[in-house]
């Protein structure tokens, strides 16, 4: 049954409107694209870094003109369209429109390739595809003819391929009426939203297998768009104006246009992050909050290490993001030659926002937990027999509420995810704070069991983000005969800086604290690390790289 626009917010979202009353909310995407219109409708929405711009009534006339048009080529409600476009005001707009007309949406991130692609077109069942033409020296028609092929091999229909350009297509009411009186972005008919229908498949990174297809619900994705928003204060201040320099595919991309539709304050998109490039046009615009994954934090603080004598940006109050764990020194990094919070957040594909940090949070914190769990979901520690932890005491973090994915595209997937009472099992370890905030202290899968002690990866990590001669470093568990399994470090060297030795290395995490049980027993270098689509690393091909043969 179909929920009108005018019905109740679900409590979750009316929740969200009490506690952080600066954001604007509505039950459903499209409801809240077109009540920001309707609030600010002169006031700028996006701008890219050509300067090209549109406030947030031309977003909301021309997501009607782009729905027209893909409408004409035979989308329509239900229809399962797969996207694969860069960061661009024409993808937001393709985004919102899709959503306009009632269509489930799958969106790709770019840097995904046959085989990712291949596996995402296949589990979301997509009938279209919308590419970008060439794009960064890809040719996204010929890739999605290859994978056309491979489905066409397995017995698959392939989809329909539209080529999106830099300009998304658009009819106006009188082209697509016949009308020529007609006007307005309204004129046509649009079905009626259903803030729980599930309307979008995002991907999981694939970081160990093919990607999987999370399947959300407007309310799935706007009840963590609000916290987010709301923990992290955006739009609070008056000036806010934020940047997405990271790919709009990404859940994290409906998030933060989530966030700013909310919060009302304008974004500037670039299609790929270079770091001096982008510098250059956050203070251009005098950018206050931006973000992504430790990598964008990382780079941000190099700049500004290269230039002591000017605040790289002087607007900039927060930085924001998640996708991977963030090293704590980073907080105090970041305040020190940025001027500004990091207020790193937690989430997945499954879950976008799990808990999120506040810069309003004494930096001892934002350093060593990863924020507060949302207001509507519910979240529980359980041990390896399933039951919950004592307070206190690390467990597995699972989550249940309105901000949870409603499975995957694939039911066993889905079987294996969940629990029977319908708990999400994100696979971390995660520990609550006396203050409310979470830890997330490691994952089940990276643990390594060396002579039956469970020793978590990130514990050691976090030690050795601030070891002075390396620029990263991750931890894996190799094939032991004798232990089981033994400690490895895989680390990247700073410029000029000589690799350690093991029992150098040992010798200075032992002074920092670490037991040693815990010491790493094995050190690779490489020049860089792996990581998948979403910055994560690829411990996966560490393991296949260093694991022992035979």
């Amino acid at each position: 049954m179909m929920m009108r626009e005018s019905m109740e917010a679900t409590p979750a979202i009316a929740a969200a409107a009490q506690r952080w009353p600066w954001l604007l909310t509505a039950p459903t995407f499209d409801g809240l694209v077109r009540r920001r219109a309707s609030v600010t409708p002169d006031a700028m929405m996006l701008i890219d870094a050509e300067g090209v711009s549109l406030t947030w009534a031309d977003f909301d006339r021309r997501t009607s003109g782009v729905a027209r048009a893909l409408a004409a080529r035979g989308i329509g409600p239900g229809t399962r369209v797969a996207w694969q476009l860069p960061t661009r005001i024409s993808t937001a707009l393709v985004m919102a429109a899709l959503r306009r007309l009632g269509a489930v949406q799958a969106p790709v991130i770019p840097l995904y390739r046959e085989r990712e692609l291949t596996a995402a077109l296949a589990t979301s069942e997509a009938e279209c595809l919308l590419v970008p033409g060439i794009w960064r020296g890809v040719d996204y028609v010929a890739l999605a003819g290859t994978v056309a092929k491979t489905l066409s091999a397995a017995g698959r229909t392939p989809p329909r391929v539209l080529d999106i350009g830099h300009h998304a297509p658009e009819l106006d009411d009188a082209t697509a009426s016949g009308d020529a009186t007609a006007t307005g972005p309204d004129t046509a008919a649009f079905p009626v939203p259903d803030p729980d229908e599930v309307a979008w498949i995002h991907f999981t990174s694939g970081a160990t297998g093919a990607p999987k297809g999370a399947r959300h619900t407007d309310t799935s994705l706007l009840v963590p768009g609000l916290s987010f928003a709301g923990f992290g204060e955006l739009g609070k201040e008056a000036g806010e104006f934020g940047a997405m320099g990271f790919p709009i595919a990404h859940v994290g991309g409906v998030q933060y246009l989530t966030a700013a539709l909310a919060g009302g304050y304008p974004v500037l998109l670039l299609e790929a992050f270079n770091p001096s490039e982008a510098v250059g046009l956050f203070r251009r615009h005098g950018v206050t909050t931006t973000g992504g994954a430790p990598p964008f934090y990382t780079a941000l603080v190099e700049l500004a290490r290269s230039a002591p004598e000017t605040r790289l940006i002087p607007t900039l109050r927060t930085l924001k993001g998640g996708g991977a764990p963030c090293p704590p020194h980073l907080v105090g990094e970041v305040a020190d030659t940025l001027g500004a919070v990091l207020a790193h957040d937690y989430g997945m594909t499954e879950v976008p926002m799990i808990a999120v940090a506040s810069p309003s949070d004494a930096p001892e914190i934002l350093a060593a937990t990863d924020g507060r769990p949302l207001p509507g979901n519910h979240l529980r520690l359980v041990d390896a027999d399933g039951a919950e932890c004592a307070a206190g005491t690390a467990g597995e973090v699972q989550i249940k509420g309105p901000g949870v994915c409603h499975g995957y595209t694939d039911p066993e997937a889905t079987a294996a995810a969940f629990t029977q009472d319908g708990w999400f099992r994100t696979g971390d370890l995660g520990l609550l704070r006396d203050t409310g905030h979470l830890e997330v202290v490691g994952r089940l899968k990276d643990l390594i069991i060396r002579k039956g002690e469970n020793i978590a990866p990130q514990e050691i990590e976090a030690l050795l983000a601030n070891h002075p001669d390396l620029a990263e470093a991750a931890v894996i568990g190799l094939p032991d005969a004798d232990r089981g399994e033994r400690v490895c470090a895989v680390v990247v060297m700073r410029p000029g800086r000589t690799a350690p030795a093991v029992a150098d290395l040992g010798a200075w995490l032992t002074e920092a604290g670490l037991m040693r049980q815990k010491l790493p027993e094995q050190v690779e270098v490489v020049d860089v690390l792996p990581r998948t689509g979403l910055m994560k690393v690829a411990k996966s091909q560490l393991l296949t790289r260093f694991a022992p043969v035979g």
